[in-house]
């Protein structure tokens, strides 16, 4: 479960850069749920070539995270901001007095 939603964070930072088929392809797997197979058949190209697609797509959104470290940032901001909401007011206080 936490690759698909990893797959669908890396599709919603940088899926703008990929051409349209690669979104297409991508949203199918990914948030359609289809198999390698369905995606041959929808786009009328061979399991291997549809194999092949999909692991070119999952490479280069990971370079683009490798690179710019979106998904990343975006996580320690949440996880950050999770943690705040549990902190009492005085705790809230108490760590502003530190900075």
């Amino acid at each position: 479960m936490e690759d698909i939603v990893k797959q669908g964070m890396l599709y919603d930072f940088y899926g703008e850069l990929l051409t349209e088929h690669q979104k297409n392809v991508y949203e199918d797997l990914v948030m359609n749920n289809f198999s390698i197979s369905e995606i041959a058949e929808e786009y009328n190209i061979t399991r291997q070539a549809a194999s092949d697609l999909v692991k070119r797509i999952n490479r280069l959104l990971n370079g683009y995270e490798d690179k710019l470290k979106l998904v990343e940032r975006f996580s320690k901001i949440k996880k950050k901001i999770e943690l705040n909401e549990n902190l009492s007011d005085d705790e809230k206080a108490e760590i502003l007095k530190e900075l």
